[in-house]
C-alpha cells in the first residue's frame, strides 16, 4: 500500500485516530509530567485539546484538505487547555496555515506542513525550552524533510516521523535534567507521539486498541509515591510566578481602533507579568496562557483589545504543596453568584453532543462532558453543582465508573446534594423525566431511584481483543450487542447485531423505543432498525435522536 497524495477525508480520519489514541493513553501522560510546574494535568489538557480539534473536524469532513486543516486549527485554538494544549494547537495551526490552499498534498508538501508547524510553535512561546514536546516535534519534522527529498510515499515519511518522534522522546532526559532525575521522559512529547501513532494507523488502514498501551514502571509511574517524589523535586518556594493564568479576548472594532493588534507586540507587552507564555490569535480571538504573579494585570492588559472570556486562573503553589504533602484538600469552590439561588439544581454527565444537547431539552441545569475515555474528575463535578447555584443539587452519573467521584463531589460541597446512581444514559433520562420540581430532596431521591427500574438499556459496540465471555466466543471487531450491562449478541455486521439484540430486548411490555445514534452510525444505518422495529412490534412507539456519542453505536432506551 502507498499513497502519494493526502485529501482532505483520509487526513481528518488521521486526526480522529489520533486523538482517540492520545485519549485512551492520557493517564499515563498525566502520570509523566514534571515540567514546568508539576501539576499532572498535560494529558488531560492535551487530550480537550486535541479532542476540540477532532470534533471540529468531524463537523467539517470533506476532501478538500486545506479546509479540513482550518477547522483542525479552530478546534485546537477554541479548546486548548494549559501549555501542552496550546503548543499542540500551534503545531496544528502552523501545519494548517501551510496547506489551507491546497485540495490534498504530496509527501513533500506534507513534510514541509510538519516543518511550518514546528517553526510557528517556537514562534508562539516566549522562552522555548528543549527537551519538551517541542523538541520532539522540531526532530520529527526534520526527519519528515529529509526523507520526503527522496521519498515520495506519505506512508513511509509518517513511519519515519514516528521513529524520530520516539528517539527524540527517548532524548528528553539528556536535555531536561529533571526528567533525568526522576526517570522520565517529557510528558507533552509522549503525548504528541500517541498522536503521531494514531495517523500513522490510520494511513495504514489500521484501528488502534482502546485498551492503554503499557510501557515500562507503568505501574511505578501512576502510583501516588511516584507522583509524590516527582513533585518533591521542586520546592514550592521555588516557584516564582504562582498563578497559572488563561484567558481568551474577542477583538472588539472600537477597542481596536485605540489599540491596533498585532501578536508580537502583545506577546512581548504580556511577557513581563510573567513566563510560560503562550499567545495564539486569529481574527476573532486571542488566547493566553501565562504564569504570573500578578493574573489580574495580565487581564487588564487583555482587555485593551476586547472583551475578556474563558477565564481560569489557578493556584500552583497550592497545588504543588498539596500534591508534596499528598492532603486531601477541600476542592475549590466557585466565586459566590450575587444572584438568588434557585430551588433544584440538575447535573447531569453526557458523552456525546447530541446527548447533551437532550439532557438539557429535558431539565439538566449542567451537562458534564465525560464517560467511558474521559471520565469527570471529582474537581469538575463539583464545579458543575456550583454552577449551578441551587439550594439542592441532583446529581446523575449516567456511568457506573463516574458514580463514586460524583458521591465525593456530594460529600464535598456546601450544598445539599444527592446522587442518583444511574449507570446508564437511559436510566439518566429516565431519573430526570420522574423529577419533581414541587417535591422534597427525599421524596426525588426516591422517585428518581425508582425510575431507574422502569427502562432497559442496550448497547451497540466493537470487540477491541479476543475474548470468551458467558458463552459467547468473541473476536477482535467483533460487534457486541449489551442488555443491562451483559453482553448477549455478537455479529460481524453492526446493524444486524443492533436487529438482533432488539429483538432480545423487546417484549410485550415494550411501549416506548428510544435510538440515540452514535458517531460510527449512519441515517442508513437508523432507517433499517426503524423499519425492522415497525415490522416486527408494530406497537412500540420509536423516538431517533443524533446522540453524537463515541465508542457506541447505538444506545437504546426501551421502556
Amino acid at each position: 500500500m502507498s499513497i502519494k497524495d493526502l485529501d482532505g477525508k483520509r487526513f481528518a480520519e488521521m486526526v480522529v485516530q489520533g486523538a482517540n489514541h492520545l485519549s485512551v493513553n492520557a493517564k499515563l501522560v498525566d502520570a509523566l509530567n514534571v515540567f514546568p510546574v508539576p501539576d499532572g494535568d498535560t494529558g488531560t489538557n492535551m487530550n480537550l485539546s486535541m479532542t476540540s480539534g477532532a470534533k471540529e473536524v468531524k463537523n467539517n469532513v470533506q476532501l478538500h484538505i486545506g479546509k479540513v486543516g482550518s477547522a483542525l486549527s479552530k478546534g485546537l485554538l477554541m479548546g486548548a487547555r494549559g501549555n501542552s494544549g496550546v503548543i499542540l494547537s500551534q503545531l496544528f495551526r502552523g501545519f494548517s496555515k501551510a496547506i489551507e490552499q491546497k485540495a490534498e498534498v504530496s509527501g513533500k508538501e506534507f513534510a514541509a506542513a510538519l516543518q511550518h508547524g514546528v517553526e510557528t510553535a517556537y514562534k508562539a512561546v516566549m522562552k522555548p525550552v528543549e527537551g519538551t514536546i517541542l523538541t520532539v516535534a522540531k526532530d520529527a519534522a526534520k526527519k519528515a524533510v529529509q526523507i520526503a527529498k527522496d521519498e515520495d510515499d506519505i506512508i513511509v515519511i509518517m513511519e519515519e516521523v514516528l521513529k524520530e518522534a520516539r528517539a527524540s522522546l527517548d532524548r528528553t532526559p539528556d536535555l531536561l535534567p529533571v526528567l533525568k532525575e526522576v526517570g522520565v521522559v517529557d510528558s507533552g512529547g509522549q503525548g504528541l507521539v500517541f498522536v503521531y501513532e494514531g495517523f500513522l494507523a490510520e494511513l495504514k488502514g489500521e484501528k488502534l486498541s482502546d485498551i492503554p498501551v503499557s510501557l515500562p514502571k507503568m505501574d511505578e509511574l501512576v502510583s501516588a509515591e511516584h507522583h509524590k517524589n516527582v513533585h518533591s523535586f521542586m520546592n514550592t518556594e521555588d516557584i516564582e510566578f504562582g498563578y497559572c493564568t488563561e484567558f481568551m479576548v474577542k477583538f472588539e472594532d472600537k477597542k481596536l481602533a485605540n489599540h491596533p493588534f498585532t501578536e508580537e507586540n502583545f506577546r512581548n507587552d504580556l511577557s513581563k507579568y510573567g513566563d510560560s507564555l503562550l499567545v495564539i490569535a486569529d481574527e476573532e480571538i486571542v488566547k493566553v496562557h501565562i504564569h504570573s504573579e500578578q493574573p489580574g494585570d495580565c487581564l487588564t492588559y487583555g482587555q485593551r483589545y476586547g472583551s475578556l472570556i474563558n477565564m481560569k486562573i489557578e493556584n500552583m503553589r497550592q497545588q504543588h504543596s498539596n500534591l508534596v504533602d499528598e492532603v486531601q484538600t477541600p476542592l475549590p469552590k466557585a466565586e459566590t453568584k450575587s444572584k438568588e439561588k434557585k430551588e433544584y439544581g440538575i447535573v447531569t454527565v453526557s458523552m456525546g453532543s447530541g446527548i447533551a444537547d437532550l439532557f438539557r431539552s429535558i431539565g439538566a441545569h449542567a451537562v458534564i462532558e465525560g464517560g467511558q475515555t474521559m471520565n469527570p474528575s471529582t474537581e469538575d463535578i463539583v464545579k458543575a453543582v456550583n454552577e449551578v447555584n441551587a439550594k439542592k443539587v441532583i446529581i446523575l452519573p449516567n456511568n457506573k465508573n463516574i458514580i463514586m467521584a460524583a458521591q465525593q463531589a456530594a460529600d464535598v460541597s456546601d450544598q445539599e446534594v444527592i446522587v442518583i446512581p444511574s449507570k446508564t444514559v437511559p436510566q439518566g433520562m429516565s431519573a430526570l423525566l420522574a423529577f419533581n420540581p414541587g417535591g422534597d430532596l427525599q421524596q426525588n431521591e426516591e422517585g428518581m431511584t425508582e425510575a431507574l427500574q422502569h427502562v432497559k438499556t442496550g448497547q451497540v459496540t466493537f470487540a477491541v481483543r479476543d475474548t470468551s465471555i458467558d458463552g459467547l466466543e468473541i473476536e477482535k471487531d467483533d460487534f457486541m450487542g449489551i442488555s443491562e450491562g451483559k453482553i448477549i449478541v455478537k455479529n460481524k455486521d453492526k446493524v444486524q447485531l443492533a436487529k438482533d439484540l432488539l429483538a432480545r430486548m423487546i417484549d410485550a411490555d415494550s411501549e416506548i423505543l428510544t435510538i440515540l445514534k452514535g458517531e460510527d452510525a449512519t441515517d442508513e444505518d437508523v432507517a433499517a432498525l426503524v423499519s425492522f422495529v415497525e415490522a416486527e412490534f408494530d406497537e412500540v412507539e420509536i423516538e431517533v435522536h443524533d446522540g453524537k456519542q463515541p465508542l457506541y453505536a447505538f444506545i437504546f432506551a426501551i421502556e
